[in-house]
């Protein structure tokens, strides 16, 4: 049985070495890490799968951003271990954390990503929303937590207020 937990400071380099894991070795030149830059990740969201034995199977992390000074969550990188994918522990930690964010308050959520794979949480491509080069516009996408959240929200995709 997995045990779901938020990350802690503790488990930083665990997690980090499973993002290099998982992705390419160039992932911090993505534009989404320099929306990341200095700022914290959002403590109450921010989770950690452990398997049985204590390792970490799955992570998700989630940044405060700002798209036109409305407040949006930007969902990523969400990772799983590759001994552990195809268990479904990267949708357990998608679906779970978003239930939260809306208990939090958080309004609407975006990530960068393949929608055929998050349409299934509901996510949709943001026409609107600009995320920094080189992003592939297509690949923008949100989830209103709150009807109508996305409604006039529209331009570049900023640190959060305070970064």
């Amino acid at each position: 049985m997995y045990q779901l937990q938020q990350e802690t400071p503790a488990d930083w380099w665990e997690v980090e070495a499973l993002y290099d894991l998982c992705f390419a070795p160039g992932r911090t030149a993505l534009s989404s890490y320099r929306l990341r830059d200095g700022v914290p990740p959002v403590a109450g969201l921010s989770a950690v799968l452990r398997d049985p034995e204590g390792p970490i199977a799955a992570v998700i992390r989630y940044w405060p951003a700002e798209v036109a000074e409305h407040d949006v969550l930007l969902l990523g990188p969400v990772a799983v271990h590759p001994t552990r994918q195809g268990e479904g522990l990267g949708a357990l930690l998608i679906t779970e954390t978003l239930k939260e964010a809306r208990i939090l308050g958080w309004e609407r959520v975006m990530l960068v990503g393949d929608e055929p794979y998050y349409r299934r949480f509901g996510f949709r491509k943001l026409d609107d929303v600009v995320m920094p080069p080189p992003t592939n516009p297509d690949r923008v996408l949100g989830l209103a937590l709150v009807a109508g959240a996305w409604r006039g929200v529209r331009g570049p995709v900023t640190k959060a207020r305070g970064a």
